[in-house]
């Protein structure tokens, strides 16, 4: 399903894959990028794309979960965290194929558990990364 209307658009360019570099068209974002030993590489200094995907995934699925609340006036505490996994691995039943997991542990103090599962459950229905990985690949959401 197509968006509406653009409000933003990030623009980035990457060159050299996953040994090379990634930068923002505003220079906000310059990383260099490493693979994994799990994957062939040397664990280098750089990030990688799950490493990437683990961040901006959390600190979006935070934005969603703010915006859940402001609309049901609930009061969500500024020390709300996720700890964010992002998994990569060969797909079952499409050979020489990749795919990747998520699994998102979620800590909101001083809430009722039953709340902020609520919480989660709405955020999930309305936040852009859910929205576009949603039937593609495993998303684990737990409150913790």
């Amino acid at each position: 399903m197509a968006i509406e209307k653009a409000l933003y658009t990030a623009h980035a360019t990457s060159t050299g894959g996953r040994t090379g570099s990634t930068e923002s068209s505003d220079g906000k974002i310059r990383l260099q990028l490493s693979t994994p030993k799990e994957l062939g590489g040397d664990s280098g200094p750089g990030t990688n794309p799950e490493q990437l995907f683990a961040s901006g995934y959390s600190a979006c699925f935070i934005g969603a979960m703010k915006a859940v609340a402001s609309r049901q006036k609930l009061a969500l505490p500024a020390e709300v965290s996720i700890n964010s996994e992002v998994s990569i691995g060969p797909m079952a039943g499409k050979p020489g194929a990749f795919g990747i997991a998520v699994a998102m542990a979620i800590s909101v103090p001083g809430m009722e558990k039953s709340a902020v599962e609520a919480l989660v459950k709405a955020a999930h229905e309305v936040c852009p990364y859910s929205n576009a990985t949603r039937g593609n690949i495993d998303v684990a959401l737990t409150v913790v």
